[in-house]
């Protein structure tokens, strides 16, 4: 038997409702009773639970994920603990797992779980998505492809995935890449690795009494007023990203305030609120005279954990773009 330790952190699987009711808590149960809920878990590896945080995941912040990674690292250095998983709300999993991607640091495998339905619902998800975890995390097979997230009978990678749905189980997509594989009440069956870098050959990490430079993002609508852009500038950002229309367009007079903003030293990043499909270089902007970087296929939250990490050091605008190709 295997060993893995599962991490709460809080989420709807945590969550509790009232009988017949729609609405419900996240985080109000512990990670030994989640792990209790799950028949046969014990028959996948030996596991035990540590309650890191327990919050409703929009509440998640950057200094529990920090405390996440430097856990997770401590505990892959056992040669003992073949595997980690966390439970974790589904409104910003995306974002954790991408940030847990580019800062631990083992081939081992880590595994985010969570749920739809709260513990308590009518056909609750969440036990048999921590049961695939667990039989994922415990699978040599999982090594070396980053970190995963197994939601609904699918393996994603940290890199591709997006919430889709506000309430359906299947709400997990990798519109660009596919997923990495599926689990079926345990069994796993992978198709690819991930192709860009993370974990191992990461070269981020996270270090004791770090902080992360202010980044915001900007949806792009009709008719944006720029002021918003420049107010982001007043306020001590180092980084902006938009979330801009199709191939990560903007208005005329937000391109105004985004040129604005890289004169002061900020950095422009060009996401876009599309869904599928990367965003590139030089097609409607003239990104190389006006120094904005292009998130090729990075979604606006992931785009502005990647440029936090990168900002913690000097580079350059050709640095900071290759980054942006490679992770």
């Amino acid at each position: 038997m295997r060993n893995v330790v599962i991490l709460g952190t809080g989420g709807t699987i945590a969550g509790v409702a009232a009988p017949g009711s729609f609405g419900y808590t996240a985080g109000r149960i512990d990670i030994d009773e989640v792990i209790n809920a799950v028949p046969g878990i014990e028959t996948l590896a030996h596991i035990r639970g540590e309650q890191v945080s327990n919050v409703a995941s929009q509440d998640m912040s950057f200094a529990i994920m920090m405390e996440l990674s430097r856990r997770i690292n401590e505990l892959l250095a056992s040669k003992d603990i073949v595997g980690i998983v966390v439970t974790h709300g589904t409104d910003t999993m995306e974002e954790t797992a991408y940030f847990l991607n580019l800062t631990i640091k083992s081939k081992k495998p880590v595994v985010i779980t969570g749920a739809m339905r709260p513990a308590t619902a009518i056909s609750a998800d969440g036990p048999l998505n921590l049961y695939n975890a667990v039989a994922v995390a415990a699978d040599p097979e999982a090594a070396g492809r980053g970190v995963l997230v197994v939601m609904n009978d699918r393996i994603h990678g940290a890199h591709s995935l997006t919430k889709t749905n506000t309430t359906s189980v299947e709400t997990f997509l990798s519109p660009i890449n596919g997923p990495v594989g599926t689990v079926i009440y345990g069994l796993a069956n992978y198709f690819r690795y991930p192709f860009r870098k993370h974990t191992f050959v990461s070269e981020f990490g996270v270090k004791e009494s770090m902080s992360l430079p202010r980044v915001d993002i900007f949806h792009a609508c009709a008719d944006m007023s720029d002021d918003l852009i420049d107010c982001s500038v007043e306020k001590g950002a180092r980084g902006i990203v938009i979330a801009g229309h199709g191939n990560g367009n903007i208005n005329r007079y937000c391109l105004g305030a985004a040129r604005r903003a890289v004169a002061r030293g900020v950095v422009v990043v060009r996401s876009s609120s599309v869904s599928s499909g990367s965003v590139g270089r030089n097609i409607e902007v003239d990104d190389d005279s006006d120094h904005f970087i292009v998130a090729d296929d990075l979604n606006p939250v992931k785009s502005r954990i990647l440029l936090m990490l990168a900002l913690t050091r000097e580079r350059t605008i050709s640095e900071l773009q290759d980054l942006f190709y490679s992770y």
